[in-house]
């Protein structure tokens, strides 16, 4: 065992982690030359060389909890990737620009792989598990939430900021009554969400969140903030304030982290979701409070766990007939990143939150909905 090999096995120890040990969740070596890198550039190297082929874990999603739970990762600190934490401090990642560049290069990977993965409804957001025992019955218990927390009604007209495939919309104007406008930066999510919500009251719009200057009774953003950046956090709650009734309720939906850091993991931003950035709770607080009044905060984080399972299964489940569309290493690659965010959320290193929010000026009270009636009734 080289000095490198007996640093990593030493490192893994507390989790109780082995290099080629028999546990599902135990790192197997095909080529441990990549080891070395792994102190150089961290999970890049870890998740790159993974999609290389150069080790296996039958159980990712539990290694990974594993090496959260025991915050092994604060012991590798990569000089080399510096740089990456340096350019999210000084320059504005998430630009009207370079908004585009997750739209092409995630949500436009193919329509037919997120139909294979997600539920029926296409919600690619976390699902409610509170009383759920499938993704389809966790995803439309979500989405009956928001719209209980936004107090839907009859002919309201309501906007959802990064709309995605349309499954909120589609609910909401199905079982609400009201009509919806969608912005996103997805050309095929606009392709496909116009087939989906066909003869429904709903609007799809090929178009940046800034650009938006138009009153709604009501507005939504499930599982947007997450490309907004820090740099434009202030802003995205001004638009959202302009765009919403004086009376009228907001609803944030967003992954969060627990500490106040800039940027993202690298792998996730070369790979993933390319110029992503996770809030901590003081950030969502500071951007909104000069234009919006938070009601009302909840946690879902425990939540993503069971649902990126489920995508995760079916996603494997369907591969055989993905497989002509996409290579090997991309099947890696989404399995690490499906795996790899289940288990992040299972050691709670990353949350869910939802944020009720309107304009300081409203009078009005605000009361959580304390069950699903009309979910349950479904």
């Amino acid at each position: 065992m080289n000095k490198t090999h007996q640093l990593i096995a030493e490192l893994l120890a507390p989790a109780d982690i082995q290099l080629n040990g028999d546990r599902p969740w135990d790192i197997q070596l095909r080529d441990d030359y990549f080891l070395q890198q792994l102190l150089s550039r961290g999970n890049l190297a870890l998740g790159e060389a993974y999609m290389a082929g150069d080790w296996d874990c039958e159980a990712l999603d539990v290694l990974f909890c594993r090496i959260l739970t025991h915050r092994l990762h604060e012991h590798v600190q990569p000089t080399r990737l510096l740089w990456h934490v340096v350019k999210s401090h000084l320059f504005n990642l998430q630009t009207p620009k370079r908004a585009w560049q997750v739209g092409f290069r995630h949500y436009d990977l193919g329509n037919r792989l997120y139909q294979a993965m997600l539920d029926e409804r296409m919600v690619y957001t976390c699902g409610y598990w509170r009383h759920a025992q499938s993704l389809t019955d966790a995803q439309r218990d979500k989405l009956e939430l928001v719209c209980q927390k936004l107090n839907l009604q009859p002919g309201m007209r309501v906007l959802d900021i990064g709309c995605g495939w349309g499954s909120f919309m589609k609910y909401a104007a199905e079982h609400y009554g009201v009509s919806c406008v969608g912005v996103t930066i997805s050309r095929q999510q606009v392709e496909l969400g116009e087939q989906l919500c066909q003869g429904l009251p709903i609007e799809f719009r090929l178009q940046d969140y800034r650009t938006l200057h138009e009153p709604f009774d009501a507005v939504v953003s499930l599982g947007m903030f997450e490309h907004v950046g820090q740099r434009n956090y202030s802003h995205f709650m001004q638009v959202a304030a302009r765009c919403l009734a004086p009376d009228g309720l907001f609803l944030l939906h967003t992954i969060g982290r627990n500490r106040d850091v800039r940027g993202t993991d690298p792998w996730i931003h070369r790979y993933i979701f390319p110029n992503g950035e996770l809030p901590c709770l003081a950030h969502i607080d500071a951007a909104s409070r000069k234009h919006l009044r938070a009601e009302d905060v909840e946690n879902l984080g425990a939540d993503y766990d069971p649902t990126l399972m489920a995508w995760y299964q079916n996603f494997e489940q369907a591969w055989p007939s993905l497989r002509e569309d996409y290579d090997e290493s991309f099947f890696r690659m989404w399995r690490y990143y499906l795996l790899s965010c289940a288990g992040a959320f299972r050691a709670r290193d990353l949350q869910v939150w939802q944020w009720v929010l309107r304009h300081p000026a409203s009078l009005s009270g605000y009361r959580r909905p304390l069950r699903l009636t009309a979910a349950d009734d479904a």
